[in-house]
């Protein structure tokens, strides 16, 4: 279960932060969840802007405007992030300076483009030391990152709009011109670097067991400290690990500098978050490849309160390999889309929706329930890579009289069977609500086979689709074998599948559909699922730096992109 981070302070709160020797105690929870050598997805992209009849603000020659760009933050403020060069008399500039911003498929990422016409006085100064409360505001447009690469030709032309602070004279004032935005995927962002690597030797740092041992790998950063880019699985109990194969972008391993250096450190995994470090080694991509794979390094650390350097175990690099795949966003530009299904649990352990203490309970002043924030916080998301925004939502595990029997597959919308975009989704959620009566059991393969045939049709008629079923519910499963059965079946279609569990109830059983233990088989073992398709996400897991959307989003690029490797499809 990845996650996946669109700038530094983010990155390292989502992995943790890993010190020499000392270890944040929020990483606990991070690292049971996110230690499966899985990342999100975080590609480079580079933005080329140009504006359009422009207002001229100078009496005496044309306006000469610069471009500032803006990411909104979590808290609702804007972060500046980049500015290009300033055109010299100019009402149609077309920018050199191109904008970088890292990409994160599991956020909504709102970017604010701002121009102003600089001022003379300042010709020759840096653009970066140019005062923006000393020029003339010629205007901006809001936009969202999404809207940008999944739009044809990943290029958006907008009306550039007021300030806020003069909307009030919007009235008469004439057209600001129109800012185009055209977005590329960085190279380095399609470049895989697969490491496969073990330990040997290792120190035991259990008392009545072995360690079990983990590597995060760091790179260092222009200042000299160090952030988390990448981290493996656990392994239980033992003192010579070898770790699934560590797939990573070049970007994000180390920028796409092959020199970089990166830090290497095993630990031994703690569940009180306090992870003993068992060893360290610096070295680069380049000094990796230069590595044999007979040649054994060793893991060192300071002894404590001496200068001495203590061997805490041996690391070996059997393979370095950097190749380039097609990556998630080649396939979006090339017309691929997502879409998306949601199917709600109403079954009576919910509660009876009037009551405040159900989990279907609707609050009159807004406050989302648990149902609602997991639709708002996946649905926002995938909106935008499906081009009419029209989705199924389903039930399951209710009845629509007392005379009828359960179903555990029934379209929660009475008059068609798509709706329009997340305000949709949860008009019908809201509905449901009121005409469906809860009943049971949890029972999941119904859904999961309405989602698969719908994704096998799509197939069979070679649809540029990639389908998203998101569950959401609140007890444990009773079908679990033959939910299963679905899953392996439905493995082999352009389908993912995202549990979200609301409520207190132990999901214990659940994890049993997330394949990251190990292949989902048949009831007679004569079928094994092709891929993992399964994210089981807790709803109450998901507080501070890691949100929902980021603990149920991130390995569907990675899923996706497997699915097209498999079935031999590439972007067009």
């Amino acid at each position: 279960m990845g996650a996946c981070f669109s700038d530094t302070g983010g990155g390292r709160q989502s992995v943790g932060v890993a010190n020499e020797q000392k270890h944040s105690e929020g990483d606990a929870f991070e690292a049971v969840n996110a230690l499966h050598g899985t990342r999100g997805l975080a590609s480079q992209i580079e933005l080329s802007v140009s504006a359009s009849k422009l207002r001229d603000r100078d009496v005496l020659s044309k306006s000469d405007p610069m471009l500032v760009l803006f990411l909104k933050r979590k808290d609702g403020t804007f972060e500046e992030i980049g500015r290009t060069e300033v055109c010299l008399n100019s009402l149609s500039p077309k920018w050199i300076t191109k904008l970088l911003v890292l990409y994160s498929f599991e956020d909504v990422q709102v970017l604010l483009f701002k121009i102003y016409d600089i001022d003379t006085n300042f010709k020759g100064v840096p653009t970066k030391k140019i005062p923006l409360q000393q020029q003339q505001f010629l205007g901006q447009v809001e936009c969202v990152l999404s809207q940008i690469v999944t739009t044809p030709g990943q290029s958006v032309t907008r009306a550039l709009q007021p300030s806020k602070e003069q909307e009030l004279d919007a009235a008469g004032m004439p057209e600001l011109g129109s800012l185009t935005v055209r977005a590329e995927e960085v190279v380095h962002s399609k470049s895989i670097v697969e490491i496969r690597v073990n330990c040997l030797e290792l120190d035991n740092k259990d008392l009545f067991s072995k360690s079990d041992p983990y590597l995060s790998i760091s790179k260092r950063n222009e200042d000299g400290s160090y952030t988390p880019v990448y981290k493996t699985e656990v392994k239980k109990n033992s003192l010579n690990p070898i770790w699934k194969p560590i797939k990573i972008t070049l970007q994000q391993l180390c920028n796409g500098d092959m020199d970089c250096p990166l830090k290497f450190e095993c630990l031994n995994f703690n569940a009180s978050g306090r992870h003993d470090l068992i060893g360290a080694l610096q070295t680069s991509l380049t000094g990796i490849q230069k590595l044999q794979r007979e040649d054994v390094l060793n893991l060192e650390q300071q002894s404590s309160g001496r200068s001495a350097i203590k061997v805490g175990g041996k690391i070996q690099f059997q393979l370095c390999n950097i190749s380039v795949r097609p990556s998630f966003l080649d396939y979006i530009f090339s017309g691929f889309e997502l879409s998306f299904f949601v199917a709600v649990d109403f079954t009576a352990s919910n509660g009876v929706p009037s009551q405040r203490d159900s989990l279907h309970y609707v609050d009159p002043v807004g406050r989302l329930n648990a149902y609602q924030s997991a639709i708002c916080a996946v649905g926002e998301v995938l909106e935008y890579y499906d081009t009419d925004k029209r989705f199924s939502v389903w039930g399951f595990g209710g009845r629509s009289s007392p005379q009828e029997p359960v179903s555990h597959c029934f379209n929660l919308s009475e008059h068609a069977e798509e709706v329009l975009g997340v305000a949709g989704i949860l008009e019908a959620y809201s509905q449901g609500i009121h005409r469906v009566r809860l009943a049971g059991p949890t029972i999941f393969g119904p859904v999961i086979e309405k989602a698969s045939s719908i994704a096998k049709q799509a197939k069979e008629l070679e649809q540029q689709k990639y389908f998203v079923l998101l569950i959401i519910t609140d007890g444990v499963i009773t079908d679990l074998q033959e939910s299963i059965n679905a899953l392996v079946i439905a493995s082999g279609f352009p389908l993912s599948v995202l549990i979200v569990g609301v409520g207190g109830a132990d999901f214990t059983e659940m994890e049993h559909l997330d394949a990251d233990r190990g292949r989902l088989q048949t009831s007679n073992r004569s079928r094994a699922a092709v891929r993992d398709i399964v994210q089981f996400v807790p709803l109450r897991n998901a507080t501070g730096a890691v949100s929902i959307s980021h603990m149920l989003l991130a390995e569907l690029p990675s899923q996706f992109l497997e699915y097209m490797a498999l079935s031999n499809l590439l972007p067009t």
